[in-house]
């Protein structure tokens, strides 16, 4: 036997965030609705709603339909109980976000890096975070937590292990951060971060299957499988970037040899046959808007190679949706056919079918409003909505 009263919390706990989440989600919508949907029985409903209400969590408005008799109220989640903020720290900048507690952003901020030594990056970022914290509204939560998207593998203990293209090792962010801020730090890898973001606010809402791919300096996968981020063993799935896809192909800094992310992300800038007039993504595409050919051409070249690596990922998951996000999303105009073209040629014909590649709903943001959301899930409970409402 376990025990009672911890296995009863526990319970409690589990359904108050199904029922939070069926909120969240069917909103606005009744007791008597939001108890056909979870399962759960009316009495357990009420008690559990009526504490969410208590916690300014969700909110109650005036009559809905009524089959006959009292007209029911109707419940509401209450998104502005309490805010919090998403960092992306990549290669050449740092974006921060304010957003409420259904990831609308409230203000914005970014800064360039010039240094990536950890205590150059821990002290803008630090300042970044201060200064947004500093413009939450009034609200009974205030600020509920700091989540940050990092490239790189990281633990369960919010450690960053390894992030090659910063140069790190073993570095335990979210003990220093929340050592000078004295708020909860949430960290993960920049593309687990955007496929959450995506997942609950953009072009993956109600999908099961989602393989979101981050292309940028890098390339990292968030891999979401039956409505979950999918971490394997250890936490480290999705470093996608560093399969092969040419097996002699250029040495990698990971001690790899022919890693996609050498073919298919912003390191061609700097590797370019034909030398192109920027290296960064928001330049280039300023280029290719106005026609400059040795541009587009590199882009669609890129979009080749982003198509080849992901025929090897739909090969292996068989998703339903494929969302592409990232700083490289923003280049969609000259990338998307030829990436089409390679997956449609090449992935097995029954993964095909019914099948879609998407580009990212909130673009090169996902990440920043997934790392938003690291922090709001950390704050709201375990989110185990896959059960329902499909």
């Amino acid at each position: 036997m376990g025990n009672i009263t911890g296995d009863q919390a526990l319970v409690k706990k589990i359904n108050t965030s199904i029922i939070l989440n069926t909120i969240i989600r069917f909103a606005p919508l009744s007791r008597a609705k939001l108890s056909e949907l979870t399962g759960l029985n009316k009495a357990t409903v009420s008690n559990l709603v009526q504490e969410l209400v208590d916690n300014h969590l969700v909110q109650e408005i005036g009559p809905g339909e009524s089959s006959g008799g009292r007209k029911p109220r109707m419940l509401l989640f209450n998104g502005k109980a309490g805010y919090a903020v998403g960092v992306e720290i990549r290669l050449k900048q740092m974006v921060a976000v304010l957003t409420d507690l259904e990831g609308s952003i409230v203000a914005e901020q970014e800064c360039l890096l010039e240094q990536h030594d950890v205590s150059s990056v821990l002290s803008k970022l630090i300042e970044m975070t201060e200064q947004l914290m500093e413009l939450v509204p009034t609200s009974h939560y205030r600020i509920v937590g700091v989540g940050i998207g990092v490239p790189g593998m990281v633990d369960h203990n919010g450690t960053v292990l390894f992030a090659p293209n910063l140069g790190w090792e073993m570095v335990p962010l979210q003990k220093l951060l929340e050592d000078a801020i004295g708020v909860p730090v949430t960290i993960d890898n920049e593309a687990n971060a955007g496929a959450q973001g995506e997942l609950r606010f953009g072009a993956g809402r109600d999908v099961q299957h989602l393989l979101y791919i981050s292309a940028g300096s890098g390339i990292g996968s968030g891999i979401i499988i039956n409505g979950e981020l999918y971490k394997g063993a250890r936490g480290y799935a999705g470093e996608t970037g560093h399969m092969s896809i040419e097996a002699d192909g250029k040495v990698c800094s990971c001690g790899n040899r022919g890693c996609w992310e050498l073919y298919a992300s912003e390191k061609t800038y700097e590797s370019s046959s034909t030398p192109l007039p920027a290296r960064r993504t928001s330049e280039l595409v300023r280029y290719a808007e106005q026609g400059h050919v040795g541009t587009i051409d590199h882009f669609s070249e890129i979009g080749r190679f982003i198509g080849i690596g992901l025929t090897n990922l739909v090969n292996s998951f068989n998703p339903q949706s494929v969302v592409i996000g990232g700083p490289l999303s923003d280049a969609r105009e000259w990338i998307e056919k030829t990436m089409q073209q390679v997956v449609s040629q090449r992935t097995l014909p029954y993964h095909r079918e019914r099948m879609e590649i998407r580009f990212a709903e909130l673009g090169s943001r996902s990440t920043v409003i997934g790392a938003a959301y690291l922090a709001i899930s950390q704050f709201l409970g375990p989110v185990r909505v896959s059960m329902i409402g499909n």
